[in-house]
């Protein structure tokens, strides 16, 4: 049987694409796999089904809503969609340049080119998501149009291309520009803010270490409401504990926490900059961190976020502590924490240098963390509080560097001018 002319290929595809604007999943399959999936299809079960011909039955598969596209017309189809998206491209360009037509924004002519320049930027992106010119057409044809649908649609469309490119940075961007868009016209947005956070982390289990969708929900906090981001920081503590090598998802958890700082602090006065809320919310951190030290061993985005959660405290709760507009008791709650501090990340650090197995590199790296973490954590109370753990012998510290890690000897050689 003779294959397929290109254009029909293409014609085919945006006609599947226009009668199911429910699609929400595309996915590319090999052609031996065809004959299974169309067995197991039995009945139609959408109206889509109903177009595809005995022709385009082993080249296309759709059932409820999820698209299956054969590799074997991938790039035949890619040429199709490329030259109809380029003409159709030109064709707007040149109508935008014209002053005449320009003004007749309701024109026929105007509304059949956007929606043939939409179409086939389209199927050109689901078949090439990172084709930065097709994303551009179509912000222009956003842009001129400010329709919410549309806005909304948009990232409807974002999300088909993410279910198959998770790490699309182009299909993220035009993300987070429809959010701008609709920011301050939109009376459901904390709604969209719960659905972005939800698709990032759908994402992000099928997609490890997918760092382009954890920053965008890293870009969502700015948007979300006080209530929604203390929410998001409940219910991320779940995942991050079940994925404690991703440091993606801490860091997430911190610009949750830097959030709600910056709310407290513009939220009070001078005279009441101490927050318990914040105060116990940080403790508990410190101490779900340290449960989970103890349990993982030698997972360095553990250790990190806990550098992170000493800079908080140190900041926020321990730089004030001579300040004489405070309160008497929260200068008794400051001292008692830097004492109850020093104490505990001692003692995790004794705990944590115990190396039962010297040959499991986990125990290893468990114990180079805790000891340059020690390291750390003396030259910032040292700067900023003027405090000397005399309880940390350097010496130790090296010795215990140098057999965990001598291959860095000569690193450690410089550890006391480094803890001065």
């Amino acid at each position: 049987m003779d294959e397929p002319d290109p254009l029909e290929l293409l014609n085919h595809l945006e006609g599947i694409l226009e009668s199911d604007p429910l699609i929400d999943e595309i996915g590319f399959i090999h052609p031996s796999q065809f004959v299974l999936l169309n067995e197991d299809v039995g009945t139609p079960s959408t109206s889509v089904d109903s177009v595809q011909t005995t022709n385009f039955r082993t080249l296309f598969w759709i059932r409820d809503h999820k698209l299956g596209i054969s590799t074997k017309v991938l790039f035949p189809l890619y040429v199709a969609a490329k030259n109809a998206f380029v003409e159709a491209y030109k064709n707007y360009k040149l109508l935008q340049r014209d002053d005449k037509h320009a003004s007749m924004c309701c024109s026929s002519s105007s509304l059949s080119l956007e929606s043939e320049l939409m179409k086939h930027s389209r199927a050109l992106l689901i078949l090439s998501c990172d084709f930065g010119t097709a994303w551009n057409s179509r912000k222009l044809v956003l842009s001129k149009k400010q329709s919410l649908s549309m806005f909304m649609n948009e990232l409807i469309f974002s999300s088909v291309i993410l279910s198959h490119s998770p790490k699309s940075e182009q299909a993220w961007s035009q993300r987070r520009w429809v959010i701008k868009m609709i920011a301050g016209n939109c009376s459901n947005l904390q709604e969209i803010m719960e659905r972005e956070s939800e698709l990032v982390k759908k994402l992000a289990e099928r997609s490890k270490m997918n760092y382009r969708a954890w920053y965008h929900r890293c870009w969502l906090v700015s948007y979300m409401s006080v209530e929604q981001v203390l929410q998001e920081f409940n219910k991320s503590r779940e995942w991050a504990g079940l994925h404690v090598a991703d440091n993606s998802c801490f860091h997430y958890r911190e610009r949750l926490m830097l959030r709600l700082f910056e709310e407290s602090e513009h939220s009070q006065d001078q005279d009441a900059s101490f927050d318990p809320e914040l105060h116990k919310l940080l403790k508990d951190e410190f101490n779900w961190v340290e449960k989970l030290i103890k349990r993982y061993v030698g997972r360095e985005a553990l250790w990190l976020h806990r550098r992170f959660l000493l800079t908080c405290w140190i900041r926020y709760f321990a730089c004030g502590d001579h300040d004489r507009s405070l309160a008497s008791n929260q200068r008794n709650i400051r001292a008692v924490d830097i004492d109850m501090l020093i104490d505990n990340e001692l003692e995790l650090f004794r705990s944590c240098t115990i190396l039962p197995d010297s040959d499991f590199e986990d125990y290893q790296a468990q114990a180079t963390f805790a000891a340059t973490y020690m390291v750390w954590l003396k030259r910032q109370l040292a700067g900023a509080l003027a405090i000397d753990i005399q309880k940390v012998e350097t010496s130790r510290v090296k010795s215990l560097l140098t057999n965990v890690c001598p291959e860095k000897s000569l690193l450690w050689n410089y550890l006391p001018e480094l803890c001065m």
